[in-house]
C-alpha cells in the first residue's frame, strides 16, 4: 500500500467517477450507440475474459496517472472495470436474476432491461475490495470509490418479491452498506453513492430516499458523498437550470452532495439550502465539446462561493466524463485543476473576485 494520503488544499479537485475507458479495452462506438447498461453487457469488452481482470488493471494505472498529471486531487478508478455505472452490482448479489431481465423506465422514457428482484438480495461476498485495494497501492493521494445507492437501485429492478419500494430500497441499502464498509477497510478514503433517480422521481424520494441513503451509510466514517444528476450529457442534451430533489440532502447523513452545474447552469443559491454539506460542483461542460480555460473555470467556482465558503466547496466535472474521446477529457481535467489554483491564490491573497450572495 502507498503511504498515506496527504491533507487536503482549499478548494480540492475530484471527478465525479467515470473516465473514458481506453479504446483497445471497449467497444467505444458500442457503447456510445448504446444506452446506459442496467444489466450486464458483456459484449462491449474487446479483451476476452480470461484476460479482462489483467486488462482492467493496467487500464487502472493509466486513469490513475492521466488524473495525477492532469492535477487532479481526490481521484477514482475511472470506473473503468464497469460497463456502467449500475450494472456491476446485481451479477454479485443473490436475489436477482439478471439473466432473464425485467423493464424499467429510463430517465429518458424509454423501456430498458434491468435486474428482476425474485427473492431475498444479499451479498455473499465483497465485490470491489479488491479492486479499492488495488487503486490504494496505485497512488499515495486520496480517492473515491462508487456504489449505485439503494434509490436508484430500485428504480431500475423490477420488484417480483419485496411488499414496495420503501422495503426494496431498504434491501439494497443494507447491502450496499456492507459493501462501503468493505471499501473502506480496504482504503477508501471517500465512498460515494450515485443516486441520480432521486432527481427522476422527487415524490417518491420524499418518501423513502433519505431513509435508504442514511441506512446505506449507517456506521461508515470519513467523507460520505450522495451525487445526483440531469443525466450523461452524451444522451441529454438540455437539461433544467434547478434541481426538483437537493434540499432535501441537507437532512441525510451524507457528508458530500454531489451535483452537476456546468451544463445545466444552475443557479448557485440553490447551494444555501445545503447549510451543513461539502458540496462537491459540477464545473466542466461536458456537453461542450470545446475545453474550458482555466478563467472559465475559475468563474464558476465563483459563482458557488457567493453561496458556500471554500472550506465546504469540491470542484468537480459534470458527470459522464466516459464518453469523451480521452485526450478531452485530459484537457478538461488540467483546466479544472488549474482554475480551481487560480481561485484558491485568490483566497490566499484575499483578492477573491466571487460575487456577493444574497
Amino acid at each position: 500500500m502507498k503511504s498515506s494520503s496527504p491533507a487536503l488544499p482549499l478548494l480540492p479537485t475530484t471527478v465525479v467517477g467515470s473516465f473514458p475507458q481506453p479504446e483497445w479495452l471497449v467497444d467505444r462506438a458500442a457503447l456510445l450507440a448504446g444506452g446506459v447498461p442496467r444489466v450486464p453487457r458483456p459484449t462491449l469488452w474487446r479483451v476476452p475474459e480470461e484476460l479482462r481482470e489483467q486488462a482492467h488493471d493496467d487500464a487502472v494505472r493509466l486513469v490513475v496517472r492521466d488524473m495525477e498529471r492532469a492535477g487532479v486531487e481526490i481521484i477514482s478508478d475511472g470506473e473503468v472495470r464497469r460497463e456502467s455505472y449500475f450494472s456491476w452490482l446485481a451479477p454479485a448479489l443473490t436475489g436477482l436474476d439478471v439473466a432473464r431481465p425485467g423493464t424499467a423506465m429510463s430517465r429518458v422514457g424509454r423501456p430498458t432491461p434491468v435486474p428482476r428482484a425474485v427473492g431475498p438480495i444479499t451479498r455473499p461476498k465483497p465485490v470491489l475490495a479488491r479492486h479499492t485495494a488495488f487503486l490504494r497501492a496505485e497512488t499515495n493521494r486520496p480517492i473515491k470509490i462508487t456504489v449505485p445507492g439503494p434509490f436508484t437501485l430500485t428504480a431500475l429492478t423490477q420488484n417480483e418479491y419485496y411488499p414496495d419500494a420503501p422495503s426494496l430500497a431498504l434491501a439494497y441499502a443494507a447491502v450496499v452498506n456492507e459493501e462501503l464498509r468493505d471499501l473502506k477497510a480496504a482504503g477508501a478514503d471517500f465512498v460515494q453513492l450515485d443516486e441520480p433517480y432521486l432527481q427522476v422521481w422527487p415524490d417518491r424520494a420524499r418518501e423513502y430516499g433519505v431513509t435508504a441513503i442514511d441506512r446505506a451509510l449507517d456506521g461508515i466514517a470519513g467523507p460520505t458523498v450522495v451525487h445526483l444528476c440531469f443525466g450523461y450529457a452524451h444522451t441529454v442534451r438540455e437539461k433544467p437550470s434547478g434541481y426538483s430533489y437537493l434540499p432535501e440532502l441537507e437532512q441525510c447523513r451524507a457528508t458530500h452532495v454531489s451535483i452537476e452545474a456546468a451544463q445545466p447552469r444552475l443557479d448557485c443559491a440553490i447551494l444555501r439550502s445545503l447549510p451543513s454539506k461539502t458540496v462537491v460542483l459540477g464545473v466542466l461542460d461536458l456537453g461542450d465539446p470545446n475545453v474550458e480555460t482555466p478563467e472559465v473555470v475559475a468563474g464558476r467556482i465563483r459563482q458557488a462561493l457567493a453561496y458556500v465558503p471554500p472550506e465546504r466547496l469540491v470542484a468537480a466535472p459534470d458527470c459522464g466524463m466516459k464518453y469523451l474521446p480521452r485526450d478531452r477529457a485530459v484537457a478538461k481535467l488540467e483546466a479544472l485543476a488549474a482554475g480551481a489554483r487560480l481561485v484558491r491564490a485568490e483566497l490566499a491573497t484575499g483578492e477573491s473576485r466571487r460575487p456577493r450572495g444574497g
